[in-house]
């Protein structure tokens, strides 16, 4: 054996036996977690869908481990700020993101971001999807949908909706309503859905197009009516409401989803522990009794599936970003 050949087997060895020896250690850090408190990072204000969904993941998943996961409300650049500050924590499972439609597929209608969510990021889990209902004051002049799609096509530019933050699903599904229904809207974007709701509430704004969580209590008491639903179908919570797709915009179908991320240099098997662990706490009956009452679906999904997804998502948010040549800074 030459000399050449005996170093590149040495290195080859040696490079076998070192990932032999980290995945070792990953499986053993894996058992152990977590040994003290977790952060999850909700990246808009709170209040809002990614709000609502954190606390209750952080409950109860928080139970299961014994102990705490502490909440950080870090809004910002719809949600880049504290997606940013999860993908450039440490790979040890301990900084979590309560991700979103604008993390994780609709990333690249901003020009310039300092990470990549692409690939500083990695799925654990998609924790639910929901269609997005389209809000109104209770006092606004539309009385339906076909009112206000009326208005939005006579006036061009000249209707305020609210958003959760330029980027983000809200963002989102309202501007495929526009390129779908040929209507132009002025964007109003707020650090969450949160204070968009106040405004909404307060007649600053005319419409939003809310994710059905944080939307769906303001109707439920009165202070806002729902228009439409964004889904394909009618939601059962809401089965007198109309689909845009129904109500006047034949084909339209957009929903928001929400996941639990990880910087991207944590573990596959830490990455595959926490699946397992969410999975478990997202099959209890009062979580899933709190989903349906928030409106949201829930399937069982894998890391793998869960990036599957991501990709077919940013690919059909990629031509929504193009077609309305949506650039933020």
């Amino acid at each position: 054996m030459t000399q050449f050949l005996k170093t590149i087997w040495g290195r080859g060895l040696l490079i076998a036996l070192l990932s032999m020896l980290l995945g070792s250690v990953s499986g053993v850090m894996a058992q152990d977690y977590p040994s003290k408190p977790i952060r999850l990072v909700v990246p808009f204000a709170p209040a809002g869908a990614t709000d609502i969904l954190g606390r209750i993941l952080a409950e109860r998943l928080g139970a299961v481990y014994g102990q705490n996961i502490v909440l950080d409300n870090k809004p910002g650049a719809s949600g880049h700020v504290g997606a940013q500050i999860v993908a450039k924590a440490p790979g040890d499972g301990y900084t979590l993101l309560i991700g979103t439609i604008g993390i994780h597929a609709a990333y690249t209608s901003y020009r310039k971001l300092a990470y990549n969510p692409g690939t500083e990021l990695q799925p654990v889990i998609v924790i639910g999807e929901a269609p997005n209902l389209v809000l109104v004051p209770a006092s606004s002049p539309y009385k339906s949908f076909a009112d206000f799609l009326a208005d939005a096509k006579a006036h061009p530019g000249q209707v305020n909706y609210a958003s959760a933050g330029a980027g983000s699903s809200v963002h989102m599904v309202t501007a495929l309503f526009e390129l779908a229904s040929g209507t132009r809207l002025n964007h109003i974007p707020y650090k969450g859905s949160g204070p968009a709701l106040i405004d909404l509430i307060g007649g600053q704004v005319q419409v939003m197009f809310d994710n059905m969580s944080s939307g769906m209590p303001h109707v439920q008491s009165g202070k806002l009516r729902a228009l439409a639903v964004t889904g394909a179908k009618r939601d059962p919570r809401f089965p007198e409401v109309p689909t845009i797709a129904e109500a006047g915009v034949p084909g339209y179908s957009g929903t928001s989803w929400f996941t639990l991320a990880a910087p991207a240099s944590v573990s596959a098997a830490l990455v595959n522990k926490l699946n397992k662990d969410v999975q478990r706490v997202l099959a209890l009956p009062d979580v899933m009794a709190r989903y349906d009452k928030l409106g949201i679906n829930y399937q069982p999904n894998t890391p793998e599936q869960a990036a599957a997804f991501f990709k077919i998502e940013t690919t059909k948010w990629n031509r929504v970003i193009q077609a309305a040549n949506l650039q933020l800074d």
